[in-house]
């Protein structure tokens, strides 16, 4: 079927702009005192129409462009409308809106718009299911954190300083990315959400790590919150020991060689 008029399909039901119907119509009167009229048969805003704005060119070169308004109309009431004109031209445009219904309301367009309500449904619940395993991880994380030491050795580590991924990588002449890699085709840690590191259960009861929680300010001003992991000097030995067992040296010890 040829196009006869633009039809939004971005709502509900189809609909069309008040001033594209206008024009095809070729109505003569001014369209605003044409809208008007064909609102006193009983077409109700939010219903039969909406209220829209659209930019419009001008012939004034200091001001190109201008705001007009115009309405997005439903296809019941363009069908009416151009019944109302009583010409050829609402003739065909009223025979083109009933195909549209028609074609609208067909079996395959009613299941093919389930079909895509249902997919974004899925979609939603996707990513609420990942938000959800993302804040289970990092709960889990910190409870084995949280979980008291069985020995003194373990509480003496725990009390010392925490240090980043970046000074331990410093230590090998490497950076954070690089380490970070490394212990994860090791098998010790994995990326939960592209957001925080978290080590595999066989390691995360050794007090390895400790996570804190910072605040930043995005560019509109909004106050966010970000999860870091920490490594103990236990886990920073862990480390050492870990890449040693693999042939990986820190440079000190790569120059006393």
């Amino acid at each position: 079927m040829n196009e006869l008029i633009n039809i939004n399909y971005n709502s509900e039901q189809p609909t069309v702009l008040g001033r594209d119907l206008y024009d095809a119509l070729e109505i003569d009167s001014n369209y605003t005192t044409w809208f008007k009229r064909m609102c006193a048969y009983g077409f109700e805003a939010g219903k039969d129409y909406i209220l829209v704005f659209q930019k419009r060119n001008t012939n004034n070169p200091k001001n190109p462009y201008t705001n007009v308004t115009d309405h997005q109309i439903t296809i019941p009431m363009a069908k009416e409308i151009c019944m109302l004109q009583r010409s050829e031209k609402g003739k065909e445009f009223r025979q083109y809106f009933i195909k549209i219904e028609e074609q609208w309301n067909s079996p395959e367009a009613v299941l093919a718009r389930a079909l895509q309500i249902a997919n974004q449904k899925l979609t939603e619940i996707k990513n609420s299911h990942i938000k959800l395993e993302e804040k289970v991880a990092i709960q889990e994380q910190q409870i084995q954190e949280m979980t008291p030491k069985v020995s003194y050795y373990d509480i003496v580590l725990n009390c010392k300083d925490l240090v980043s991924v970046t000074e331990i990588a410093k230590d090998y002449g490497k950076s954070a990315v690089w380490l970070n890699e490394k212990l994860q085709q090791l098998g010790i840690q994995f990326k939960q959400g592209n957001k925080i590191w978290i080590l595999y259960q066989k390691y995360a009861k050794n007090g390895y790590t400790s996570t804190k929680t910072r605040t930043y300010i995005d560019d509109v001003g909004t106050i966010h919150t970000r999860m870091h992991t920490y490594w103990t000097q236990k886990g920073r030995l862990f480390i050492y020991d870990t890449l040693k067992a693999n042939g990986i040296l820190p440079l000190i010890e790569c120059s006393e060689d």
